[in-house]
């Protein structure tokens, strides 16, 4: 394409060791392939801010600055300028100047926001030979408003606020850009349905997962075996919906399941828990390892991974690694929802603690058929989430080659 590409995002995306990462580095990636990119992004702490000499390899320039704003802060801020929390968060003078700059003096002919608040960040009016493509990745406003809904007093209110004014605030990102994505149609079409975005363009932009490192003959350090049935998690242990799952599984079902397999053991694999995860390992059977060099021997080694999250956005790369690591799934309905694959072919879906246990008993079980169940979600990710092909559409969406065209993406009623 001719011109350059401006890239935000809300976390520096690399390295690619979390969700929001993976899918902005491989998105970043892309992009780098069509035109030169200028990157503007922030960092969650020092360790973050050390990988902007990373972003040299493949940025034209960058604009890395740290997220210094606490969300206590942010929330008053908020709470004054009748703005969303997750916007606040993010006001920075430098990087809106930055930005303003990069208009004025590079050819700029196409820009993509990942996550709703880097939106924050582009003028009004943007110039019409600039292509804007929004990557809402999920629809947040769904999860904050599902939060409050399960919650009373301050919290609960906080919650059910940010809901609305961040929904309020995605639609008018919408209506604004040229083409807005979300990790899934699923999800798409959860945001077409909740309204006020008659006439945009919504659409899909499906993650991926690197299916050379993810493979169960690769190369990785293995780790020791329990000598006991092996039930995995994996995740960023610091983030609420991860948080609840394995408290779900630890305190609900590993216990039924140690019934029958007394020792059974189940390994949370995630960097950054929270003394609320780290309190679970005092309970029988539970690991909790903190980061680790390398997730895919923990992986290889478990009979069953689980992801029993029960509010879980988009596509869950979690699972997509577990599938291509030939493991047998157990997933809750949200986790499995954005993926195409099938309950009872590719993984097991459960909706409950009670049905999870039983889910995973059946597969200890019948050793044969977990092995296949995890052959079989090899063969569906091989099929459906190699990055190159779920980001194959990118190109169109930048130039405009998408309109009219059916390239995973459907036009708002």
């Amino acid at each position: 394409m001719d011109g350059e590409i401006l890239f935000l995002c809300h976390r520096i995306p690399f390295p690619p060791d979390r969700g929001d990462k993976i899918r902005s580095w491989h998105l970043l990636e892309a992009a780098t392939k069509l035109a030169p990119v200028h990157v503007g992004c922030f960092a969650d702490d020092d360790r973050d801010m050390s990988f902007s000499a990373e972003m040299e390899r493949v940025a034209v320039s960058q604009c890395v600055l740290m997220r210094d704003r606490s969300r206590a802060v942010a929330g008053l801020s908020g709470l004054i300028r009748h703005q969303p929390m997750l916007v606040a968060l993010y006001d920075k003078a430098e990087m809106r100047r930055w930005v303003a700059r990069l208009l004025r003096e590079r050819p700029i002919r196409a820009i993509i926001a990942y996550s709703v608040q880097m939106a924050h960040f582009l003028p009004k009016d943007l110039p019409a030979d600039i292509r804007f493509l929004m990557d809402f990745v999920d629809f947040d406003s769904a999860k904050y408003a599902a939060y409050g809904a399960g919650q009373g007093g301050l919290m609960g209110w906080i919650n059910r606020r940010e809901g609305r004014l961040l929904h309020d605030y995605e639609r008018k990102v919408a209506r604004r850009a040229d083409i807005s994505v979300f990790v899934s149609e699923a999800e798409a079409a959860m945001f077409r349905r909740a309204g006020g975005v008659d006439g945009c363009r919504i659409g899909a932009l499906e993650n991926g997962v690197d299916l050379e490192y993810f493979r169960a003959d690769g190369d990785y350090p293995a780790i020791d075996p329990p000598g006991a049935p092996l039930l995995v998690f994996t995740g960023q242990m610091d983030y609420r919906p991860n948080i609840e799952a394995v408290e779900s599984f630890a305190r609900e079902a590993l216990p039924a399941i140690r019934r029958v397999h007394p020792q059974a053991c189940f390994a949370i694999v995630g960097r950054s828990p929270t003394p609320q995860v780290e309190a679970l390992a005092a309970q029988p059977g539970v690991i909790v390892t903190g980061g680790v060099p390398d997730v895919r021997g923990w992986l290889a080694a478990a009979d069953v991974v689980v992801a029993p999250l029960r509010i879980a956005r988009g596509i869950q790369n979690k699972v997509l690694e577990a599938m291509a690591m030939a493991r047998p799934v157990v997933a809750s309905p949200q986790a499995a929802e954005g993926i195409d694959a099938h309950d009872g072919a590719h993984l097991l879906v459960a909706a409950d603690a009670p049905g999870e246990a039983q889910a995973v008993l059946s597969l200890l079980a019948d050793p044969a058929r977990a092995v296949a169940l995890g052959l079989a979600a090899r063969r569906r990710v091989e099929e459906r989430y190699d990055w190159a092909a779920t980001l194959a559409p990118l190109r169109a969406m930048l130039t405009g080659e998408a309109e009219g065209k059916d390239s995973r993406e459907a036009s708002a009623a």
